[in-house]
């Protein structure tokens, strides 16, 4: 049996790339959407090293024309898209005052925009088959926002926005497309070597600090049961077990 047809964005590293890796380790097909080509072809190797398919696709995701080309692409290489999940962010570590202009638009294009071009991209091949998942990697700061990170946490409450307004008018019609989200703890991944900073000193997550492959297992949980509004991968229970997601209401 064929595993399922995956899109991944923001897959080259960290989160993405776990859940690229955790979807090979099931025979998966996965596209693998991200800028950087070496770590696409580093995921990419993962993925096939795992017992998975895999496609780069070397993308934007702040440009609508090259997700949605994407999209084309991993249907016609790989098949009907299953599941699509989100996780591509970029961010900027200074005080609002000291953030431009451009950096707030590109922060919010990468981190929101480019979820919602992704979504939009799922949605248009998944809604005429009346099947399909998609995953919204969320964050705590959708809910709280923290000093130093304006750009990234307007960004991120426009996500939760989002997805609820979605989930709302797929609930309306009875859709069997389901989009379901997962809110992330602090996660050690690269974002803190790549991401723009000001301060005068390293930045780094607040602890506890889950790997990311504890945040790939979370996420395929959700993948499979995207009913549920939204999942929590609570900051109190540092290993993965089943009853590790606490599922927040429907």
């Amino acid at each position: 049996m064929h595993g399922p047809v995956v899109v991944v964005t923001g897959a080259s590293a960290g989160v993405g790339r776990a859940v690229a890796r955790a979807y090979g380790e099931r025979g998966a097909s996965v596209a693998l959407l991200a800028r950087g080509t070496t770590g696409l072809a580093g995921a990419a190797a993962d993925v096939r090293a795992a017992g998975g398919r895999a496609l780069e696709l070397p993308t934007d995701v702040a440009d609508h024309e090259q997700v949605y080309a994407a999209a084309e692409r991993a249907e016609a290489e790989l098949g009907p898209i299953d599941i699509w999940v989100n996780v591509a962010f970029s961010s900027v570590f200074a005080r609002a005052a000291d953030v431009s202009a451009e950096e707030f638009e590109r922060t919010t294009a990468v981190t929101y925009l480019g979820y919602v071009y992704g979504t939009k991209a799922a949605l248009a091949r998944m809604l005429p088959r009346d099947r399909g998942a998609i995953v919204q990697v969320g964050s705590a700061l959708a809910y709280r926002g923290i000093p130093l990170q304006s750009a990234y946490c307007g960004a991120k409450h426009a996500i939760q926005g989002f997805h609820e307004a979605l989930r709302c008018e797929l609930l309306c019609v009875g859709s069997n497309v389901h989009v379901t989200m997962l809110r992330m703890p602090a996660v050690n991944t690269p974002q803190f070597d790549w991401v723009l900073s000001r301060l005068r000193k390293q930045a780094q997550a607040v602890p506890p600090i889950y790997q990311p492959e504890v945040a790939a297992r979370a996420l395929v949980h959700a993948a499979a049961h995207p009913k549920r509004r939204k999942y929590c991968l609570p900051a109190s229970t540092p290993p993965f077990t089943g009853s590790s997601l606490r599922a927040a209401s429907a």
